[in-house]
């Protein structure tokens, strides 16, 4: 007998416009984690990139969020901490900008255990940028609270920040 699908589609959303941020909510609380695959494009001239952030459950609250950043472009390597945030930085990568560029970001984030009401919540993030070859995030939601919703938006604040043809896609893992 073939087992079922491991990663399950919950929504995609791909734009036709520019966005200043993207909103997944009402997440089925049936599945042990959740997968975000993002590929994205900065929709701002002049900015070389932007990193993205993400927000569980409308939670905006500062000390609730904090990450670590390892990251390397083939001859450097750095690391940073980020602390006292409004959002996780689970790489959800930097994203090229559309003057002087080519391309867009990639970016995978798993978030574990996202529906359990008793523990906080970890995410582990992989993605490229035009400023780093490679990154790695491991993000941290200091809130017992089920995931029920992630918005999507710029570090900076500034918008918009999406452009048209980026593409985010949730998936819900299902249990063994």
């Amino acid at each position: 007998m073939t087992a079922g699908a491991t990663y399950v589609p919950i929504a995609t959303q791909t734009l036709a416009s520019t966005a200043s941020s993207i909103t997944f909510s009402s997440i089925p609380q049936t599945y042990t984690d959740l997968v975000l695959v993002c590929f994205a494009q900065n929709n701002r001239s002049g900015i070389a990139y932007d990193g993205i952030v993400g927000i569980y459950s409308g939670d905006t609250n500062s000390g609730h969020y904090s990450s670590t950043l390892l990251n390397g472009n083939g001859s450097t390597a750095g690391s940073s901490r980020i602390i006292s945030a409004s959002g996780f930085y689970g790489y959800l990568g930097d994203i090229t900008t559309t003057s002087g560029s080519t391309g867009f970001g990639n970016s995978v984030s798993h978030i574990m255990n996202y529906a359990n009401t008793t523990t906080y919540k970890t995410s582990i993030s992989r993605g490229n940028s035009i400023t780093n070859v490679a990154n790695a995030m491991v993000s941290l939601w200091q809130n017992t609270g089920a995931i029920t919703s992630i918005t999507l938006q710029s570090i900076t604040g500034t918008t918009p920040v999406f452009s048209v043809g980026s593409s985010f896609t949730l998936y819900g893992i299902a249990s063994a």
